[in-house]
């Protein structure tokens, strides 16, 4: 049965093109790949010799604050220090951050773009968990203590196989709504 490997790319409406354009090159280091600016379209990647495009703007998103288009746009870095330097940056660009969250096997720093959709820049711990987990963590640390961390979630969590859940959670969110 095929499946999905990853995730592709994530496609946002927006309502000013040119200032979310700017965002994602300018403060996410992405590179425009493809653009068709009469359509109002513009594609980004992060790395465009692997994948054409991770994220593709279009115009049309709604005036107002509803609906959200999107839960969130998720991109991952290499290092725990690229991390840090994207929390960094962001609370220096005046972004602001939503949460930094420890999930046994990545730490996120989620916070919203111009146009206010949630996004998370996240390291990937070697660390594999499969039960959703958001524990607030101070990345800010030395590395010793922010990993140790990962490994008090990981040792909460680690033994649940894919696609397994914790003896406490129900099977649907009827019968977790029952608990």
């Amino acid at each position: 049965m095929p499946r999905v490997t990853g995730l592709g790319h994530v496609g946002i409406y927006v309502r000013d093109l040119e200032r979310m354009v700017a965002f994602y090159r300018d403060v996410m280091g992405m590179q425009i790949t493809k653009q068709n600016w009469r359509a109002g379209a513009v594609f980004l990647s992060a790395n465009p010799e692997v994948v054409d495009h991770e994220i593709a703007l279009m115009c049309g998103r709604p005036a107002g604050e509803e609906p959200r288009l999107i839960n969130q746009i998720s991109m991952r870095v290499e290092t725990l220090d690229d991390l840090r330097a994207f929390r960094r940056r962001l609370l220096a660009e005046g972004y602001r951050i939503d949460t930094v969250a420890n999930h046994g096997s990545a730490i996120g720093c989620y916070f919203f773009d111009p146009e206010g959709n949630r996004t998370e820049v996240f390291w990937v711990t070697g660390r594999p968990c499969w039960v959703p987990n958001s524990d607030p963590i101070d990345i800010e640390q030395p590395d010793e203590a922010v990993l140790a961390e990962v490994d008090q979630v990981w040792e909460r969590i680690g033994h649940v196989p894919v696609g397994g859940r914790m003896e406490h959670e129900g099977a649907t969110l009827q019968s977790s709504a029952r608990r």
